[in-house]
């Protein structure tokens, strides 16, 4: 997992399309990079939305929105259209960019 300072780990991830994004690809912009456990379920739902509302004003201050999941292609595909999302998801189905930020762990429930 990346502590402040160091490099952002470095990826090249498909989107729902099959179009390869590399980490390169937004050099010289602020990344919004969030991970996320599945599509279609009710709090990444919520939490898409909330990007999507979000993202032109994101856009605004120079940077972009990018959703990672270890979801497949797919998937994000029918998310996406169905959401009406206005950035990137990128699938990880290995996880490698997942476990390289140190996003895939335990669920804790209720603090536990």
């Amino acid at each position: 997992m990346p502590k402040v300072g160091d490099s952002a780990p470095d990826f090249s991830l498909p989107d729902g399309n099959g179009k390869l994004h590399p980490l390169s690809e937004f050099l010289g912009r602020k990344v919004v990079l969030y991970f996320y456990p599945k599509d279609d379920t009710p709090g990444c739902t919520v939490e898409a939305c909330g990007f999507r509302d979000t993202a032109e004003a994101v856009a605004g201050k120079g940077a972009a929105v990018v959703g990672v999941s270890a979801d497949s292609e797919e998937s994000h595909a029918k998310f996406a259209k169905k959401l009406g999302l206005n950035f990137l998801l990128l699938c990880d189905p290995e996880k490698k960019a997942i476990n390289a930020y140190g996003a895939w762990g335990r669920k804790k429930f209720m603090g536990r």
